[in-house]
C-alpha cells in the first residue's frame, strides 16, 4: 500500500507571502521510494495523498519582533503607536535590541515627524521624549496585543482558503482549517501563530483516510521585512523631488527608466559567505518574493539584472514580470557552477515595459569567444594554453537594440523612430585578474561601438563591473581612455594590454549616479554625502561583513540621453547598524540603482 515515510520543511521560519513547500517522501507497494505528488486524480492502486494546512490560534496573543522576527515582543514603542507608524514597526524584543536600533528607528520617527509638519501639526507632541541618548517612551509588556501586519508580500498565486473551521481545541489552543493544497502561503493572518501540515493516506473508493496523518508543526509565522521605500530624486531640476504617478511612475511625457541590479544568484547566497544573515532570509523561497516585490515596486520601463539563474528565469522571473507587463530576454553564463547535487549556471536578464517598448535586436556577448580569437591572432602556440585559463572565465554581456513607443520629438520629426541600446554585463569577479577585467570591458565597448557606427542611437551601459571607481575599467568607462601609468596597467601576464593607447573608445559615456555631485540645497546634499567626491560615484552598491564599495554602475549616451532623476542612495544609517547585506529587508549584496533618462 502507498505508505508515507517522511513529511519536512525547508524552512524552519514560515514567513508572509513566501510559499511552503513541504518535502514529502513516499513508499510505493512494491517499496521504491519517490516524491512525486499522488492526488486524487492518479490514484496509485487505489490510493491518494490529501493535504491540510491549520492555523494554530492560542488564546494569548504574540506580537512580533520589528528587528529579530523570529523573536516574540516583549516591549513597544509608544512614539511610533502615536505618529501611526505601522504598529509592526514599534515592537521590540528586549530593551537592547530597541537601544541597539535607535539610530536606524530613529529615521521613521524623523519621517513621520516631517509629514506631520508638513500638516501643520506640532512634532514635540510626539517626538520631544526622544533623543540620541535613548531617554525612550518604550511599553515594556510581556502579553502585547496582536500585532497588526506590515504590508505583506504576493507571489501572484492564489491559494485556496476555506471557512474558519474548528477541528479541536485543547489547553486553549483552537485550529483553523486555512488551505487544502500540498503547498500554502501565509498570510497576514497567520501572523504570530504557528501552522500545522497534515498529510494522509486516502482510500480512493471510500475516502476515508488510511492509516494515520503524518503532521510537522511550524515556528511562528512572521511578517515579512519592509525597508523604508527609497525616492525618486529629480537631478534636473534642483527646486523638487519627484513626483510619482499612479503607477508609480514619475508624470513626465518623453522620459524612460531604467534599473540595473546584480539580485545575487542562490548559488552564492551560502551561509559560509554570509553567516550573518539570518537562515530564513537567505533562503531563495524568502528572497525571490522580496527580489520581486523590490523589482516590481520600481516600475521601472528596462530592468537590468545580473546574477539570475537559468531556472530561476524559466520558472519564476520571466513567468511573473510577464503578469507585470514586461517582455523578457536572458543570456546565460557559459559554464555550469556546482551547487551540492545538481548543476546551475547564471546569466544576465534585461526585461522591459510591452507599452513602452518593443524588441527590434539582440547580440550576445560570450567573453569566452574573444578571448579564443584573441589568442589565436596574437598570442604563441606554446602560450595559448596559458593564456586561455587566464582569459576563460565565462563571463557574458547582453546588449538590447529597443525601439520607444513614446516619442519626444518635434513637429519637424514627427516620423523619426527612437532607438535606444541597453548593454547589460556582469564582468569577471576576481581582484587579481585586473587584466582580464578590462580586456572584458574593453571588448564590449568595442562592441558598442560598431553598433553606434551603424546607427545614430544611444547608449545605456548597465551592470556589475566588479571595479571600484579610479580603477582602469571605471576609467575607460567614464573617460574613454586608460592613464598608460595607472597602477592597473601593471598586471599584464599575457600583453594583451599594450600599447595602452588602444585602450579607448569614442562612446560619450557618463555615469549616471555621477548627477549627484552636480546638485546642491537640501535634499541633495545629503545625497552628496553618500557620492565619494572623489570620484563623483556611490561610496557603495555593494556591502557585505568583508567588503563594501561600488561596482554596479548605469552609464548613458551624454550627447543624447539627460539624466532627470535618480533613485536616491542608500547609507550605512539605512542598513540597521553591524548589519551587512543581504539582510532581511534587502535581499541581495548589491543595492538596485535606477536613472530617469530624457531622450
Amino acid at each position: 500500500m502507498l505508505s508515507v515515510l517522511r513529511v519536512h520543511l525547508p524552512s524552519d521560519i514560515p514567513i508572509v507571502g513566501c510559499e511552503l513547500s513541504p518535502y514529502v517522501l513516499l513508499r510505493r507497494p512494491d517499496q521504491t521510494v519517490f516524491t512525486d505528488d499522488v492526488p486524487e486524480s492518479s490514484p496509485i492502486e487505489g490510493h491518494f495523498l490529501r493535504y491540510k494546512w491549520y492555523r494554530i490560534q492560542s488564546d494569548k496573543k504574540v506580537a512580533i519582533c520589528s528587528i529579530h522576527p523570529s523573536e516574540q515582543a516583549t516591549l513597544q514603542c509608544l512614539g511610533c503607536v502615536k505618529a501611526k507608524i505601522p504598529i509592526a514597526k514599534s515592537y521590540h524584543c528586549s530593551p537592547k535590541c530597541f537601544s541597539d536600533a535607535w539610530q536606524h528607528h530613529r529615521v521613521l520617527h524623523e519621517r513621520a515627524a516631517s509629514a506631520v509638519n508638513e500638516n501643520g501639526n506640532e512634532e514635540e507632541e510626539i517626538f520631544g521624549r526622544f533623543n540620541t541618548n535613548n531617554n525612550t517612551n518604550t511599553n515594556n509588556n510581556q502579553s502585547l496585543s496582536t500585532s497588526q501586519s506590515l504590508p505583506t508580500l504576493t507571489n501572484g498565486a492564489t491559494t485556496p482558503l476555506y471557512p474558519a473551521a474548528v477541528t479541536q481545541r485543547s489547553g486553549g489552543e483552537t485550529w483553523f482549517e486555512v488551505g487544502r493544497a500540498k503547498t500554502y502561503t501565509p498570510t497576514a493572518d497567520d501572523i504570530g501563530h504557528v501552522l500545522k501540515f497534515e498529510c494522509v493516506v486516502v482510500d480512493a473508493d471510500t475516502k476515508s483516510p488510511v492509516g494515520h496523518a503524518n503532521t510537522i508543526l511550524t515556528s511562528r509565522v512572521i511578517p515579512a521585512p519592509s525597508p523604508s521605500p527609497r525616492k525618486l530624486i529629480s537631478v534636473s531640476n534642483a527646486d523638487m523631488a519627484g513626483h510619482l504617478d499612479v503607477d508609480g511612475r514619475l508624470s513626465s511625457t518623453g522620459t524612460f527608466t531604467v534599473l540595473s541590479y546584480n539580485i545575487l544568484s542562490d548559488s552564492y547566497a551560502t551561509s559560509d559567505l554570509y553567516g550573518y544573515c539570518p537562515s530564513w532570509a537567505l533562503s531563495w523561497p524568502y528572497r525571490r518574493q522580496n527580489l520581486l516585490r523590490e523589482i516590481v515596486g520600481y516600475r521601472a520601463d528596462i530592468v537590468c539584472l545580473q546574477e539570475v539563474q537559468s531556472d530561476h528565469f524559466d520558472e519564476f522571473f520571466a513567468p511573473e514580470l510577464d503578469k507585470h507587463g514586461y517582455q523578457a530576454l536572458y543570456k546565460k553564463k557559459t559554464a555550469e557552477v556546482f551547487n551540492g547535487s545538481v548543476m546551475t549556471i547564471d546569466g544576465c536578464a534585461t526585461f522591459f515595459r510591452r507599452d513602452r517598448f518593443s524588441h527590434v535586436k539582440k547580440y550576445e556577448v560570450e567573453f569566452n569567444k574573444a578571448a579564443q580569437s584573441l589568442t589565436d591572432a596574437l598570442v604563441p602556440s606554446a602560450q595559448k594554453k596559458t593564456a586561455l585559463n587566464r582569459l576563460v572565465k565565462d563571463n557574458v554581456a547582453l546588449i538590447v537594440v529597443l525601439e520607444a513607443k513614446f516619442s519626444n520629438h518635434g513637429v519637424d520629426n514627427p516620423g523619426k523612430r527612437q532607438l535606444v541600446c541597453v548593454a547589460n554585463t556582469h564582468v569577471n569577479v576576481q581582484q587579481e585578474l585586473k587584466d582580464v577585467k578590462l580586456w572584458q570591458v574593453h571588448t564590449l565597448l568595442k562592441g558598442l561601438e560598431k553598433i553606434a557606427a551603424s546607427a545614430d542611437i544611444p547608449m545605456l551601459v548597465c551592470g556589475d563591473f566588479n571595479s571600484v571607481p579610479g580603477s582602469a575599467p571605471h576609467a575607460l568607462l567614464a573617460i574613454g581612455k586608460v592613464d598608460p601609468m595607472h597602477p592597473d596597467l601593471a598586471v599584464d601576464p599575457l600583453g594583451i594590454l599594450r600599447p595602452a593607447t588602444k585602450l579607448t573608445h569614442t562612446l560619450p559615456l557618463v555615469s549616471a549616479y555621477s548627477s549627484f555631485a552636480r546638485i546642491g540645497g537640501g535634499l541633495y546634499e545629503q545625497q552628496k554625502r553618500r557620492v565619494d567626491p572623489s570620484t563623483n560615484e556611490p561610496l557603495f552598491t555593494n556591502c557585505t561583513r568583508d567588503f563594501i564599495g561600488t561596482l554596479d554602475y548605469i552609464f548613458y549616451s551624454a550627447d543624447s540621453l539627460t539624466v532627470e532623476s535618480l533613485l536616491e542612495l542608500l547609507d550605512e544609517d539605512s542598513l540597521r547598524k553591524d548589519t551587512a547585506l543581504p539582510s532581511p529587508e534587502w535581499s541581495s549584496d548589491h543595492i538596485a540603482l535606477l536613472a530617469e533618462f530624457r531622450c
